[in-house]
């Protein structure tokens, strides 16, 4: 059973979702969010004991000013493993937690061993751009999230019309206060530097895309690859950005080879 629960760290209060038993695995969000009903969330319970911290603005977390930066998420995303007592867990980020994710690696690579990056954001190359979900508009999201787009429409919004004018203002609301959040490290571009910083990387690591990913193009995962030393890409066929969702049982699969 994944239940809600609050640690305190310096900045600011931190909901979580826990569950599960086995290995501790920390699970980092994409800029969508996450809710405790999050079949791959579930799923990765299934097999560890699992801490999926929310980014300060989303759910009903308090948001936090001061973290402005790149290094703020990634020292705070630190903190907040130190705050729920995990030593060296295994690190699972998806899209912007990938991001996190692969930062935190970096710039701690002697107190984390095993890395699990799903779709991550945080490279850029002007020949794929990635698209810019910040003048993405709602009916547009299902086809470059999802290789089934109706499918994955009709998860994104539960069976209601996206042209709903209260639909549609629930949308924007809950996204300008999370994506206030993410903006701070996506937007415009989400390019950090991280490039330069992946080859401090010394985790175990599986690199997960799926092939039709249309947010953030597949050629990334090989620059991932590349730049960290060792590290294995699976890449998983009729997948979109949310093969989180898609192919759920072939992530958790890769991510269990890091056992």
């Amino acid at each position: 059973m994944i239940e809600l629960k609050t640690v305190l760290t310096r900045h600011v209060p931190v909901r979580y979702f826990e569950g599960g038993l086995g290995p501790d695995l920390v699970f980092l969000h994409g800029a969508g969010g996450l809710t405790a009903e999050d079949p791959f969330l579930n799923a990765l319970a299934a097999k560890h004991h699992v801490y999926a911290p929310l980014i300060p603005g989303y759910g009903d977390s308090e948001e936090a000013p001061e973290i402005r930066d790149m290094l703020d998420f990634t020292l705070h995303t630190w903190d907040v493993i130190e705050a729920l007592g995990c030593k060296d867990p295994i690190l699972v980020g998806h899209s912007m937690g990938g991001m996190i994710a692969a930062e935190m690696a970096a710039i701690a690579p002697n107190d984390l061993t095993r890395l699990a990056l799903i779709a991550p954001a945080g490279l850029w190359d002007d020949d794929h751009p990635v698209v810019d979900m910040f003048s993405t508009l709602p009916f547009e999201m299902p086809q470059l999230l999802f290789h089934d787009a109706a499918a994955g429409a009709a998860i994104l919004t539960a069976g209601r019309n996206v042209e709903d004018p209260a639909f549609l203002q629930a949308y924007l609301v809950t996204n300008a206060r999370q994506l206030g959040m993410a903006g701070r490290i996506l937007f415009p571009i989400p390019e950090r530097g991280l490039h330069q910083r992946l080859y401090r990387i010394k985790a175990k690591t599986v690199i997960v895309w799926g092939d039709n990913d249309r947010m953030i193009a597949p050629t990334y995962a090989h620059a991932f690859k590349k730049g960290i030393a060792g590290s294995q890409l699976v890449s998983i066929p009729e997948a979109g950005h949310m093969v989180i969702v898609e192919k759920t049982a072939a992530v958790v699969q890769a991510i269990g080879g890091l056992d």
